[in-house]
């Protein structure tokens, strides 16, 4: 998994609720157990019309917004079902960050197992930022989020301090989902292999 230390991007705003994970990647596009090739997909329903075309009132079919990799969302966002095709899908659409006042919670786990930072801050401070990253003197101005220090910098200067769990912002730094905190043992784990292997001789090998 990549690693994320800070990033620094332009932010586009989607201020809706209730944002659940087949608004973000609808079921008929579930059909692959790859990570790729999703982001084509991603907020199908919003982004084309029913002739396939894309919406020109879609923040990320905008000029401005199509290189954005931070999202500033409305609250609840990944609510719904479990699928984890959905950060799969914000990620390779380019997503690295989702700032949203509240978020489904198993969305939420999944996208930092997954390479994607999700910060919850308050609804005034959320409405804030999307005014920034809409606003005529900084649309597509960048912003810069830092992992290290939890800290956003809009494009105006101003600063908003966040807060992630300590287990999640320690995967993300150093790039590890829960593979590669299994393998973090992989010592250990070779050592009980050899040493069933020595004492239960009958066991079937793993």
């Amino acid at each position: 998994m990549e690693k994320f230390k800070a990033l620094k991007a332009i932010a586009a705003s989607l201020p809706l609720m209730n944002v659940d994970t087949d608004m973000i990647i609808p079921a008929r596009f579930l059909k692959t157990i790859k990570r790729t090739g999703l982001g084509k997909s991603a907020f199908y329903v919003l982004r084309y019309d029913e002739n396939g075309a894309k919406r020109p009132d879609f923040v990320l079919n905008n000029e401005i917004y199509r290189r954005a990799k931070i999202l500033i969302a409305g609250a609840n966002f990944g609510c719904g079902s479990s699928r984890e095709h959905a950060p799969w899908s914000l990620a390779d659409l380019g997503l690295r960050c989702v700032i949203a006042p509240s978020f489904g919670d198993i969305f939420y786990n999944n996208s930092f197992k997954n390479g994607i930072l999700c910060i919850v801050l308050p609804q005034d401070q959320v409405d804030r930022l999307a005014a920034l990253a809409s606003s005529g003197n900084t649309a597509g101005g960048e912003f810069s989020v830092d992992l290290e220090r939890q800290v956003i910098t809009g494009p105006d200067g101003s600063v908003t301090p966040f807060s992630v769990d300590g287990t999640r912002r320690t995967n993300l730094l150093e790039g590890r989902d829960d593979i590669g905190l299994t393998l973090q043992h992989a010592g250990k784990i070779t050592a009980f292999e050899e040493k069933q292997r020595r004492e239960q001789p009958w066991q079937p090998a793993s």
